[in-house]
């Protein structure tokens, strides 16, 4: 990699204009959302999701958080750190609703909404002119959702999706975090490396054998160093370490698969058995291509044992599929390749290469369009 290379990149990062990045996260939404519409919960330990052998933690309160309950956590783990704990069922399509309102308050102020799930969102305010700063608008924002929908929001104000990102989750719950232009250097060289994007456990380990811990160590190398130590990576952590994004605010992204999953109270061990709960997951994707209007050509089956292992099974048509008989047809297909030699907890098919991928446009994975309440709670369908 010759130095022009690095001369380059470096007249590239001296041309990135600062922008006013607002972060709006709300504040243990699903949960929130629960004790707002039962208020007998309101002040106790609340989870959404199942608290039964085979239960997920979808969301906790604060009050749960406050035992060490988590997000993701299995129900029995969350029981045993919380024995008063109330587990909730979701209602995904409550949350829904609630989410579309707090996306129109964003709307009121930019066109450029990037929502990152039901409960997050990025707002590029940069060329907004509302008469006040990014971080009075933030502050209106979040009032705003709480006088008209009745719920808690954090915010986090800066140059940039990553670092306002990293504030929103200073001052929670119910507060923001600004982080003027000025202050992202010092703030990045003082920040923990595993809070850096792209930085993972492997990499936070290598990481620190290479004796980078802070933002700081992490500066300290140059360009040639980390391209070498971790390839395209590299030039990722090179900028992001000096406040430089080059991510935008895409208002409009685009789903690359669509999926749907089912995890199950029993494990499954008959192929009949199988068959027919993979008819009704057929059955429910064809339902979400339908009302995302898309069709795909690559079919995924996804097989996870009751040891937790995974298996995946994938197969490419030259025609265009989306009705459930298709799906069903060639899950079958792929469920014969090769006998299944252990009990199966968890079953699931996903359709990709979408008719709605663009070349010239950048992709958004989204394998879980929904988040359905069978998948939370591990019921059988």
């Amino acid at each position: 990699m010759g130095f022009s290379f690095f001369v380059f990149c470096q007249l590239m990062i001296d041309q990135i204009p600062i922008k006013k990045i607002i972060h709006v996260d709300m504040d243990a939404f699903y949960a929130s959302v629960e004790q707002m519409d039962a208020p007998e919960l309101k002040g106790k330990p609340v989870a959404v999701g199942g608290g039964g052998d085979r239960g997920v933690v979808a969301a906790a309160s604060y009050e749960a958080r406050a035992f060490g309950v988590r997000s993701a956590m299995s129900g029995v783990l969350a029981r045993r750190k919380c024995p008063q704990l109330i587990f909730v069922k979701p209602r995904m399509a409550r949350y829904k609703e609630l989410s579309i309102m707090i996306r129109e308050i964003f709307y009121d102020y930019t066109d450029l909404v990037e929502p990152l799930s039901l409960d997050e969102a990025f707002l590029d305010v940069t060329h907004v002119d509302k008469g006040m700063t990014a971080s009075k608008m933030a502050k209106e924002i979040r009032q705003r959702i709480f006088d008209e929908v009745g719920l808690r929001a954090s915010a986090g104000i800066s140059i940039n999706k990553f670092t306002a990102k990293i504030a929103s989750d200073m001052n929670k719950p119910n507060g923001q975090k600004t982080i003027m232009p000025e202050e992202v250097l010092p703030f990045l060289e003082e920040l923990a490396i595993e809070k850096f994007f792209g930085v993972g456990k492997v990499t936070a380990e290598k990481m620190n054998s290479l004796g980078i811990f802070k933002g700081k160590h992490l500066k300290a190398q140059s360009l040639e160093f980390l391209v070498r130590n971790f390839g395209k990576s590299g030039m990722h952590f090179y900028d992001i370490v000096r406040g430089i994004q080059y991510s935008e605010v895409r208002p409009n992204r685009i789903r690359k698969s669509i999926a749907a999953e089912r995890t199950y109270i029993t494990d499954l061990s008959s192929e009949q058995e199988m068959m027919e709960k993979l008819e009704l997951i057929a059955e429910e994707l064809e339902k979400r291509m339908l009302r995302s209007k898309v069709k795909g050509k690559t079919i995924t089956v996804k097989i996870k044992h009751s040891d937790f292992t995974l298996q995946s099974r994938s197969r490419t048509q030259e025609e265009w599929l989306c009705k459930k008989e298709e799906i069903l047809s060639i899950t079958a297909e792929l469920m014969k390749q090769a006998e299944i030699e252990k009990p199966v907890r968890l079953l699931g098919i996903s359709m990709s290469k979408l008719d709605n991928d663009e070349e010239d446009m950048e992709v958004w994975t989204q394998l879980k369009i929904d988040f359905p309440d069978w998948r939370i709670l591990g019921d059988s369908p």
